[in-house]
């Protein structure tokens, strides 16, 4: 744990810096709590420093509630100021580290929980063999997330191929989906041998509102639309694979996610005749000017790492 000193109490710029790093986590953070984990602080040093910090300039920054720190009008003027500056001392710093052979910084990521859970332990843990000096704050969630917004320096999406304007992308790989239903489910209610059978079958939807989700099916020139997600639907992955183990319907997911279970026997695949489109596995990036060094050597390297399964 960091022992944090405020630049005002220390008179040194490079105190001020810190200051200012400080004060754009609780900004982004919304909380006190949020900013200490993301810094590696107690709460108490984040509250005295956000304090000291107020107490320097004269001016209220932030509305405290016992909910949520949001800033004030002064402190939104402040941090969009002071924002853009700090992040150029962060892209000098990584230049200079960069000429010298370092890589370091923090990465904050998104990824999905399924794959997050199985595949990221290993994709972390052999870059920072390679790249020590880079940390890693890492949120999983199935929502889709906002990489502008929500201030993640990458988000790992495994989606329908991107369109978005605001953000940077890069599309690493195809991800092919199957149909997949537990042989107690086929041999209770048959198998379904075209996508018209599907509607007499629980067809289990991944979707974000946990509401329900067309499937689009084709087979050379045919193409035919089944609606899934009237008798169960959730919006996570992990979840709807083992309702689909546990024989409660046919689930239509990545196949990554379900090989184990099918080399196992615990599902069986259905109609692989007929193919939902692919989605892409891609990262998305803030509107950087230049991405930081940290950023695309972890980017390439989960792009080699993901090249070398059977997605």
């Amino acid at each position: 744990m960091r022992v944090y000193t405020t630049g005002s109490l220390r008179g040194d710029p490079m105190g001020e810096i810190e200051d200012l790093r400080l004060f754009l986590a609780v900004a982004r953070e919304g909380s006190f709590i949020g900013a200490s984990r993301a810094l590696n602080m107690t709460p108490p040093s984040v509250t005295r420093g956000i304090a000291a910090l107020e107490a320097r300039l004269g001016v209220q920054l932030f509305v405290r509630t016992t909910r949520r720190v949001s800033l004030t009008s002064a402190g939104a003027t402040y941090a969009a100021r002071v924002g853009p500056v700090v992040q150029d001392l962060q892209l000098a710093t990584e230049e200079l580290r960069e000429r010298h052979g370092e890589t370091a910084g923090l990465i904050r990521l998104t990824a999905p929980l399924a794959f997050g859970a199985r595949l990221l332990p290993d994709i972390i843990g052999q870059f920072r063999v390679l790249h020590p000096g880079v940390t890693f704050s890492v949120a999983l969630s199935d929502r889709f997330v906002d990489t502008v917004d929500d201030s993640f320096d990458l988000a790992i999406r495994i989606s329908r191929p991107p369109k978005e304007v605001l953000s940077i992308w890069r599309k690493i790989r195809k991800v092919s989906r199957i149909l997949a239903a537990s042989p107690i489910y086929l041999a209770t209610h048959g198998t379904p041998q075209h996508p018209d059978d599907l509607s007499r079958h629980s067809c289990i939807a991944h979707d974000s509102g946990a509401m329900g989700e067309m499937w689009e099916l084709t087979s050379g020139a045919a193409l035919q639309r089944v609606r899934a997600g009237q008798v169960v639907a959730g919006n996570n992955a992990a979840l709807l694979a083992g309702l689909a183990r546990n024989g409660q319907g046919i689930v239509l997911l990545p196949r990554f996610m379900l090989m184990e279970d099918l080399s196992a026997g615990r599902l069986v695949q259905v109609l692989e005749d007929w193919t939902p489109p692919d989605l892409w596995l891609t990262l998305f990036y803030p509107p950087y000017d230049r991405l930081p060094a940290r950023l695309t050597r972890f980017s390439d390297f989960v792009a080699n790492h993901v090249d070398q399964l059977d997605f």
